[in-house]
């Protein structure tokens, strides 16, 4: 069953073409669900938490798209996300869907919460490195269906079209999520770019210990996503075109030659490896499926 909002009633292929997808969209209906389904929520957030919990309460195992279950400290939703949390019960056992550190969980959970875009790319280009991180800052791009597909000034063409802007400087929702996943704070700065899908992640940090010559550094990222279908570790900064359209991240860690520091590169479509693929990837690993299936 896939069901809709605002368009129910419509057929998929109609909304998205491209997927070629003849389902006819339905009512979001609950009592539909039964104890060993599985379900996937893609609300707004504030909005996907109470379906959530009637979800889970029904005996369904879910994947929560929104961010309503990325962060485990209730106390966080109110300053961050705006809403007090229904239910601090299912933040306690929300599992963060990052496979690629938590792929063993994921397979057990009743409840699996989609990682943020940003967070995605950022967190796979550092994790290798976490329990070291220093001094971490972050950039980022993300071309402008990032922002969802209700309109406004920001995303209108001629806002974004032949401009980089930076928003939410020290403000966005997506740093705390980061901080809890790579244990460290951050400086984290988002900025729109003219393009459909795809998000770039410039990662700068130093270590608690000695800096790794280069080709220690390579090797230690690919022994860490050795097994990991979907990351690539590259040896030059990758662009959003090499993971475009695909569930793949390509990862690059760089050292700055005059020591002390490493910059770090994260790509991914964020809407796939960022959104809906990865969500597919999770729901497969839950539901004891190839991780992989149905996925490029």
């Amino acid at each position: 069953m896939i069901t809709a909002r605002g368009d129910a009633g419509r057929r998929l292929v109609d909304v998205a073409p491209e997927y070629r997808v003849t389902r006819v969209l339905e009512v979001p209906d609950p009592a539909s669900v039964s104890a060993g389904d599985f379900a996937a929520v893609c609300y707004p957030h504030a909005d996907a938490a109470p379906l959530v919990a009637e979800l889970i309460d029904r005996g369904a195992r879910v994947l929560d798209v929104s961010a309503d279950h990325r962060l485990h400290d209730a106390a966080l939703y109110p300053p961050v996300y705006g809403f007090a949390h229904p239910r601090p019960d299912l933040l306690a056992e929300a599992v963060y869907g990052l496979p690629e550190r938590h792929r063993e969980d994921i397979r057990g959970a009743r409840l699996v919460a989609n990682p943020g875009c940003f967070p995605e790319a950022s967190i796979l280009a550092l994790l290798p490195l976490a329990g070291e991180l220093a001094d971490v800052v972050i950039d980022s791009k993300s071309g402008v269906s990032g922002a969802g597909r209700t309109p406004t000034a920001t995303v209108h063409f001629s806002h974004a079209a032949d401009n980089v802007s930076a928003y939410k400087v020290y403000a966005h929702r997506h740093r705390p999520e980061i901080e809890q996943e790579l244990g460290v704070d951050v400086t984290f700065t988002p900025h729109l770019v003219p393009v459909d899908r795809g998000l770039l992640s410039t990662c700068y940090a130093r270590l608690t210990g000695e800096t790794p010559h280069i080709d220690d550094l390579r090797e230690r990222y690919r022994a860490f996503y050795a097994g990991h279908p979907f990351v690539e570790v590259v040896e030059e900064p990758p662009g959003m075109r090499a993971v475009q359209h695909t569930n793949y991240a390509q990862v690059c860690p760089m050292v700055d030659p005059r020591g002390g520091r490493i910059t770090a590169f994260g790509v991914i479509d964020n809407i796939g490896k960022g959104a809906a693929g990865q969500a597919v990837q999770n729901l497969n690993l839950m539901a004891g499926l190839p991780e992989t299936e149905g996925l490029l």
